[in-house]
């Protein structure tokens, strides 16, 4: 089941190039009072609305995807977690390329570890990417991300998929410079989720996608999940370790060669092998 969240925060079903709006079945969500809950209402339980989804599609109009804005898929994360340097030709090319590094030391992710981007650097491809600091290198980084969709603490890697609810499409963009990742990677719009979230029975085998990323037409970025250092198991289990993960945690697992800047101007195609692909608008912030 593909599901995305589009127009003026509408649930859609998605059916090859067309979705069905089927945003009632959002009345089967629990009201929730303050204190809001740390996790999100839709993915926490997405099992319970399935059939009334299925049963709302087999009514509703289908329409053009083209015709609809694309909003993040999740659209209340706790947290975004990301994996920096989780693939090994990538470590290398950060570590030859100045640019990147910034004079500083690239360390390996088994002893850097994990960091967190802002939940309000979170956009769709429909709202496009904003560049705020022009005089800088902005990168792109796509990344296959899993949405957690149990809470777990201290998850063991065998059990790491039982906590997967859903996979989507994931741009780390960056701001390269002397800064903190976790600075540099939560500007405004500068953490892409989308085009929907393809929920995790339809995943085969995460572990072998091809992903691939282009920039008005030239391709930058190709690989397979496969070559992931640390593969998601791993990830969830490292991740647990330190923080309880809540439905709706967004956990992005890395990025392969390739990355490149990118200007106003420009369109970002990034694809995923069963899930997808969006086309991503880069701008200038206002």
């Amino acid at each position: 089941m593909r599901l995305c969240r589009f127009d003026n925060d509408r649930l859609g079903l998605v059916e090859g190039d067309g979705v069905r709006d089927v945003t009632a079945a959002l009345d089967g969500l629990p009201r929730y009072g303050w204190p809001l809950p740390r996790f999100d209402p839709l993915v926490a339980n997405l099992a319970a609305i399935r059939p009334q989804v299925e049963i709302l599609s087999g009514k509703a109009p289908k329409r053009p995807l083209s015709s609809v804005r694309l909003l993040s898929p999740v659209a209340n994360p706790g947290k975004i977690l990301a994996a920096p340097v989780n693939y090994k030709k990538h470590l290398e090319e950060a570590r030859a390329d100045p640019a990147i590094h910034h004079q500083k030391q690239v360390v390996e992710i088994q002893k850097i570890g994990l960091f967190l981007k802002a939940t309000s650097s979170l956009v769709g491809p429909g709202e496009g990417i904003a560049l705020r600091h022009l005089d800088r290198r902005n990168d792109h980084e796509v990344e296959l991300a899993a949405i957690i969709g149990k809470a777990g603490r201290n998850v063991p890697r065998e059990r790491a998929f039982e906590h997967i609810a859903a996979y989507a499409i994931g741009l780390d963009m960056t701001v390269r410079g002397p800064e903190e990742r976790s600075l540099r990677k939560s500007v405004d719009s500068f953490t892409v989720l989308g085009p929907w979230l393809t929920t995790a029975d339809a995943i085969a085998d995460p572990a072998a996608l091809d992903l691939r990323l282009s920039v008005n037409g030239d391709l930058r970025q190709q690989a397979n999940t496969r070559d992931l250092i640390l593969g998601i198991p791993e990830l969830i289990e490292f991740a647990s370790s330190f923080y309880t993960l809540h439905p709706g945690d967004v956990l992005l697992t890395g990025t392969p060669e390739g990355v490149g800047p990118v200007q106003p101007g420009d369109r970002i195609l990034a694809e995923i092998q069963g899930i997808g692909r969006m086309e991503v608008a880069v701008r200038a912030a206002a």
